[in-house]
C-alpha cells in the first residue's frame, strides 16, 4: 500500500504550491529544464537541498549519495551514477555552478570512522565510503581533540576531496579552465539550520553573509 504520509502530502502540493506556481510547471514542461546550478548532497533525509536552499522548481539538478561524495574519474566498468548525473549537467545541461554539500552528523562518514556495521568488505555501502580513506590521511588520525570534532574535521576533508574529485573529470576540467563552470563547498548544520561556505583563496568554510 502506498504510504498515507505521500498521498496526503500530494494532496496538500496539488491544492496548494503547485496552484501558484502552476504557470512554471507548464513552462518547464514544454521548453524543458535548465537550471545553471547542481548540487552534489546526501541521501540523509535532514538535508534537503530544495528545502535549503528554497528552490523553485527547475532551479537547481540535485543528485545524492551516500556523504554526498563526488568519486574520481574512472570511465571503465561498473554503473556510474554520480559520474554520469556529472557528465548531464555540464555537457547536456550546461550548468554554471556544482557545490558539494556536506553536513553535520553524517552517518556515512561515522561508520567509516568506526568502521560499524552496514560496512565490510562484501557490501555497497562499504566499497562506496572506502573512498574518502584520502580525506581521512589527510587530516591524521583521531587525536585528543575526542570523536565528535574528527568527525567534523572529516565531513569537511570529504567536501574537499570531493572537489579535487571534480577537477579529475575532464569535461569539468575544460568547463572551469574555461571560466565556464565554477565549483563550491558548502556544509550545512542540521541542528543549527547554519550554512558554512568554502573560501576559494583560503580552503576555510565561513558563514552565509547577510
Amino acid at each position: 500500500m502506498f504510504p498515507e504520509r505521500l498521498a496526503k502530502g500530494y494532496q496538500a502540493f496539488l491544492g496548494g504550491r503547485f496552484v501558484s506556481e502552476r504557470a512554471r510547471y507548464q513552462e518547464l514542461a514544454g521548453l524543458g529544464q535548465k537550471p545553471s546550478i547542481m548540487v552534489m548532497g546526501c541521501v540523509d533525509s535532514r538535508v534537503s537541498p530544495e528545502v535549503i536552499f528554497d528552490a523553485a522548481p527547475g532551479e537547481i539538478l540535485v543528485a545524492r549519495n551516500v556523504a554526498n561524495l563526488v568519486p574520481r574519474y574512472e570511465p571503465g566498468g561498473g554503473q556510474h551514477g554520480a559520474s554520469a548525473a556529472l557528465e548531464f549537467a555540464v555537457r547536456a545541461l550546461k550548468v554554471e555552478h556544482i557545490i558539494v554539500l556536506g553536513h553535520a552528523f553524517c552517518g556515512g562518514i561515522k561508520a567509516f570512522v568506526s568502521d560499524a556495521a552496514p560496512l565490510s568488505e562484501s557490501d555497497f555501502i562499504g566499497k562506496w565510503m572506502s573512498q574518502i580513506a584520502p580525506a581521512a590521511q589527510a587530516i591524521g588520525p583521531q587525536g585528543e581533540e575526542g570523536e565528535e570534532s574528527y568527525l567534523r574535521k572529516l565531513e569537511f576533508a570529504s567536501v574537499e576531496l570531493s572537489l579535487k574529485n571534480l577537477m579529475t573529470f575532464p569535461f569539468v576540467k575544460s568547463a572551469v579552465e574555461k571560466g565556464e563552470l565554477h565549483l563550491h563547498g558548502a556544509y550545512f548544520g542540521v541542528a543549527s539550520g547554519r550554512l558554512l561556505i568554502r573560501n576559494e583563496l583560503t580552503g576555510a568554510f565561513e558563514p552565509v553573509e547577510d
